[in-house]
């Protein structure tokens, strides 16, 4: 007898643990006049998996992957010095193609109007009217170029004190511009671990992701070439020559001198600007000013990097 009523009591749990799991499945095999008796019941957005069947196709997921990122750690580049006054570097082929499809992939849903720094504030204004993205440290493509861009800079930061402050990605279409300012802080800014140390951008890398425009120069008006012109006026080397979007047997330089003065580079994907901020006593190079002149057709994309040099506050 009392084997009887566990075996019957065993097989009233059983069907209440049957019926329990598949309500959430009813309405979908069952008349819409028998699915009105279920109540307010939380239904799954996903099937119901037990561990004594496996079925391939209901445990794929219908979201698609994005490709594994991985950072060509031996990837080459190629520099020219530009400048001395100040110190202007040419980086050609800094930026790999798979790591700008990256790049672009982070921080497309992150565009929005650029602002500036103006007495302690961020703020927007007329004089940048671009789209600005910043950029997690943490992400693999950022990674891997913050590590290349750290070791070119050499002993120029101190590990353990100095670090690669967080990139972003700029981007002009047409008519717009960045006039002339400066990347470094006129009043060095506190440390965010609330240590009591400052810190300012001591040097800048500018790095251009995709160059499907026509004008959009970066230019620096107070750049001087290493050379002075000879005394017969010969041209002066202004970099590799590429084909322009204007024709294809139509070449001009990477940079050229500016008729206003100075020197006016042109938006190449890949390639990138490097320069020094800062004198060595820390306060900043004015000669370092520099502007995104207005893009006369078409869009450009760089990637700023900002190094920051961190010192004991006074």
């Amino acid at each position: 007898m009392a084997v009887a009523s566990l075996a019957k009591a065993a097989s009233i749990w059983a069907g209440g643990l049957l019926l329990g799991l598949g309500i959430p499945y009813l309405p979908a095999v069952t008349s819409p006049r028998l699915s009105s008796f279920i109540g307010d019941f939380p239904m799954p957005d996903y099937p119901l998996v037990f561990p004594f069947f496996k079925n391939s196709a209901t445990n794929a997921t219908s979201a698609p992957n994005r490709a594994a990122f991985t950072c060509d750690a031996s990837h080459a580049y190629r520099t020219e010095l530009v400048s001395l006054e100040p110190l202007i570097i040419y980086i050609h082929n800094l930026i790999t193609p798979a790591e700008t499809a990256a790049l672009l992939e982070t921080a497309e849903p992150r565009f929005a109007p650029s602002e500036v720094t103006k007495h302690g504030r961020h703020q927007r204004t007329r004089d940048r009217t671009s789209s600005s993205a910043g950029l997690p440290r943490d992400d693999p493509a950022v990674m891997c170029v913050l590590n290349r861009t750290r070791s070119f800079l050499g002993t120029m930061l101190r590990d353990g004190w100095d670090e690669m402050g967080p990139p972003q990605l700029v981007r002009y279409t047409t008519g717009q511009r960045f006039n002339v300012h400066h990347d470094w802080y006129e009043v060095p800014q506190w440390a965010a671990d609330g240590s009591n140390r400052k810190w300012n951008r001591v040097a800048s890398f500018f790095a251009i992701l995709q160059d499907d425009c026509t004008g959009g120069e970066t230019y620096f008006p107070y750049a001087k070439p290493i050379t002075r012109p000879s005394p017969r006026g010969e041209r002066m080397w202004l970099g590799e020559r590429r084909k322009t979007h204007k024709g294809a047997h139509e070449e001009e330089p990477l940079w050229r001198e500016h008729e206003d003065g100075g020197l006016a580079f042109r938006p190449v994907a890949g390639n990138a600007i490097f320069w020094v901020n800062l004198h060595a006593n820390g306060t900043g190079d004015r000669r370092t000013m520099h502007a995104g002149l207005p893009l006369d057709s078409g869009l450009k994309t760089a990637m700023n990097i900002w190094p920051r040099q961190y010192y004991p506050s006074e």
